[in-house]
């Protein structure tokens, strides 16, 4: 799977987005242990840091869906649940965001350990692992910010013991906020010199 520098992960709240683990019927009357849950959610505002949000839109995932996209345990790409290309994976955008069903293999050790994780409630967190194609950026009077992630490219969900945040991606958000700041005050500078040339130039009138 590649992945290129831009690469993020995102995770989101217990309560936001928890796991469940359900027994599906299939058309043969046998039973598949599933792990489904939201990945994503739209329209709200998860902090970063301090004074610092991100939010996702509705149509963010809509022209990536159809790529080939795997489901990974804790971000690990030896270490693969599902995939969308062989069924094993659903993947859909609905009103309250990115809606994920997983299909374990039986016969994969390690599939099964977290099934039965997600099903006694030890893991109930997931994130997903994308770049970031177009997004907008408001910059609010109070001096927080807020980027809303508009078009992404998807390239895997992850079910997650401790979901986090990639470190550079968000590092890449502080750069961005503290260029802003030093425009900013660079602008006020100028600002301030200007007044005090108008102020000189008034009083030698």
């Amino acid at each position: 799977m590649e992945r290129k520098s831009k690469y993020q992960t995102r995770s989101f709240k217990t309560g936001d987005t928890a796991l469940i683990a359900n027994l599906s019927t299939r058309d043969d009357g046998t039973q598949e242990k599933v792990i489904e849950g939201y990945f994503a959610v739209f329209n709200q505002e998860t902090e970063l840091w301090p004074g610092a949000y991100e939010e996702i839109s509705p149509d963010a995932f809509n022209e990536t869906l159809s790529e080939d996209i795997r489901a990974l345990i804790n971000h690990d790409t030896t270490l693969v649940l599902g995939r969308n290309t062989s069924g094993t994976l659903e993947l859909k955008a609905d009103a309250r965001g990115l809606w994920g069903s997983i299909k374990t293999n039986p016969n994969d050790m390690d599939a099964m350990n977290m099934y039965e994780r997600v099903r006694r409630g030890d893991v109930t967190q997931c994130s997903f692992g994308f770049d970031i194609l177009k997004e907008k950026t408001e910059w609010r009077d109070d001096g927080s910010v807020k980027w809303i992630l508009e078009k992404v490219k998807l390239y895997e969900v992850s079910v997650c013991t401790f979901p986090a945040y990639e470190g550079t991606g968000v590092q890449a958000r502080h750069d961005e906020v503290k260029q802003h700041q030093k425009r900013q005050l660079e602008q006020r500078k100028k600002e301030v010199k200007e007044r005090i040339k108008n102020v000189k130039t008034a009083c030698v009138e």
